[in-house]
């Protein structure tokens, strides 16, 4: 079984591949397109928990707490742009 920061990796994935991006560089999913893909319920045993964790991790972003197949499916999923990159400076 999958840790929950590998799943949250893999759900990022998921989103890039499903999604739209955005002008400013983030993702943009509905539910119902995360819970009808094939390959996403073969990956995710509990698709909506791992969106928890993500959510709770500032990773992405989405209307209400508990989201569920059919009442949701057009619930707008978020995935933020990836911070910019930080050129680390040798002192």
């Amino acid at each position: 079984m999958l840790n929950i920061e590998e799943e949250v990796e893999r759900l990022k994935e998921e989103i890039q591949r499903l999604g739209q991006v955005q002008p400013d560089g983030s993702y943009k999913v509905t539910f119902g397109v995360l819970f009808n893909d094939d390959r996403c319920a073969n990956i995710f045993e509990a698709l909506v928990g791992t969106l928890r964790a993500a959510k709770k991790r500032k990773i992405l972003t989405y209307d209400g707490e508990l989201l569920l197949q059919g009442v949701h499916d057009n619930v707008e999923i978020i995935m933020k742009p990836p911070p910019p990159a930080v050129t680390a400076s040798v002192v």
